[in-house]
């Protein structure tokens, strides 16, 4: 086989997050980031095995790149995923080793794992051997007590060994007890430094930052340090940011305008809703579409309030707009 390892351009991505950044949401942010690398919400090795595959691995050809995260700890298991990753056309496979919530914690898996560095080595080095496509790892900088650039350097190199290559590091450490998962993206204290260090320390490993990036001049400034940022949180909630790294990183012959968004999510919307889909299982990812400009407010109240009225409203995007025109003339 040809090796594909190397070919992902990494220098903008959307974090994988739970309950958001499902088939519909890539799809939007797709159409906002051509060239962004895009991640699925976490799935568990137990889903695909035992559950229903098809739906938890289901994507439209077009969100690629893509990479799926797999939640798990057993290395057949994860092995044998990335296999079906691999045969359904994914770019890459990620391993969570970041999340904190107690039912990824009694699941074995996530952020608990980064004390195990010798069983989440094994279970790389089994994916590596299973797929042809990059196998990576998203990681937070330490764990409770276990914080220091010796622990994340020494658990970063241990995974190298390993054949990992490409390295995403959310700059805080997670606390197994005591903070939700959402205080544990806010509470513990950002530390950039470290995943520069990361980088200056092994420059043959690609390293991605993430964590609290909220503006292209933040996205700017670490792609002076690392090799790619990842954005979370703020791709979510004011996407508009995305179109702005696109140009920013990328270029090309002009900014899309947000007009044309909703046109072609007015489209999708139409073919979605032919398949079955309702309407406001795609509308809420673009409630922060216009986010800063007049008008911002009705186009949200607009989408939350109608939504849930009409299943196959394939209208809804367009009377938001007007919605939203009609605050911003006074009419």
């Amino acid at each position: 086989m040809t090796s594909t390892r190397d070919k992902i351009e990494r220098r903008l991505s959307v974090a994988p997050m739970m309950d958001w950044t499902d088939r519909h949401c890539r799809f939007f942010h797709r159409l906002l980031a051509p060239s962004a690398l895009l991640y699925t919400e976490m799935v568990t090795t137990g889903a695909i095995i035992h559950g229903d595959a098809g739906r938890f691995l289901a994507f439209n050809p077009k969100e690629r790149p893509l990479a799926l995260q797999l939640g798990g700890s057993d290395p057949a298991d994860l092995a044998h995923c990335a296999r079906i990753a691999q045969q359904r056309g994914y770019d890459e496979v990620n391993l969570n080793l970041g999340c904190p919530s107690d039912r990824v914690q009694r699941g074995s898996f996530g952020a608990c794992l980064m004390l195990e560095p010798a069983l989440v080595a094994d279970c790389v080095a089994a994916m590596l051997d299973a797929v042809d496509i990059p196998v990576t790892v998203k990681t937070r900088l330490g764990v409770d007590e276990h914080y220091s650039y010796a622990f994340i350097s020494g658990f970063v190199h241990r995974l190298a060994e390993a054949g990992c290559k490409v390295f995403i590091v959310h700059a805080r450490k997670a606390l197994l007890s005591g903070l939700s998962p959402k205080q544990n993206r806010d509470i513990p204290a950002l530390n950039y430094e470290w995943v520069y260090q990361l980088k200056r320390e092994s420059p043959g490993l690609d390293i991605v930052i993430n964590g609290g990036v909220d503006s292209v001049s933040a996205v700017a400034g670490h792609l002076a340090h690392v090799d790619g940022v990842m954005i979370g949180r703020s791709a979510y909630q004011n996407p508009w940011i995305l179109a702005e790294c696109q140009q920013e990183i990328f270029g090309g012959t002009g900014t899309v305008q947000r007009e044309d968004i909703v046109r072609q999510m007015t489209a999708y919307i139409n073919h979605q809703v032919e398949q079955g889909v309702w309407v406001k299982h795609i509308s809420r990812h673009m409630l922060g579409l216009f986010q800063g400009l007049p008008g911002a407010k009705a186009w949200r109240r607009y989408l939350s309030e109608n939504a849930y009225r009409d299943d196959g409203n394939t209208r809804l995007l367009d009377q938001a707009l007007a919605a939203m025109r009609d605050v911003s003339t006074g009419n």
